[in-house]
């Protein structure tokens, strides 16, 4: 809740939830490596994701829009997750998806369909809010 006459936080698109996401991990770790990469989804624009090496966590940020719905994201993650399934400091990927409009019809039907758990990697999915 933000106090009397203070402008509300806006998170208009993926860049904005990045770096709030990015805020919040600072508070909990020193030894943050953003890596920007050019998955094969995009139309020559860079994703970035963020690595904790000490902990071999990797985090995917993503927000929902017009086009990027409950499928798109699934299939973006699948590929990102495929990525990481490989990357040497990554045994956890976390891929927290902000969905403020609700494009995402059943975010638990989607975190359970993509969140695995194996013996060399772990995929956890979070779609929020719900």
């Amino acid at each position: 809740m933000r106090r009397e006459y203070r402008a509300t936080l806006e998170v208009e698109d993926e860049y904005d939830v990045q770096d709030l996401f990015y805020t919040l991990l600072r508070l909990e770790f020193d030894d943050i490596v953003t890596e920007d990469w050019l998955p094969s989804y995009t139309d020559c624009a860079n994703r970035t994701s963020f690595l904790l090496k000490q902990e071999k966590i990797a985090i995917i940020v993503k927000k929902t829009r017009p086009g990027l719905g409950a499928r798109e994201v699934a299939d973006q993650l699948t590929i990102d997750c495929q990525r990481y399934s490989t990357h040497p400091d990554c045994t956890t990927l976390f891929c927290f998806v902000y969905d403020p409009e609700g494009r995402i019809g059943n975010p638990r039907g989607l975190e359970a369909e993509l969140t695995s758990i194996s013996d060399e990697h772990t995929i956890e999915v979070l779609v929020s809010p719900k």
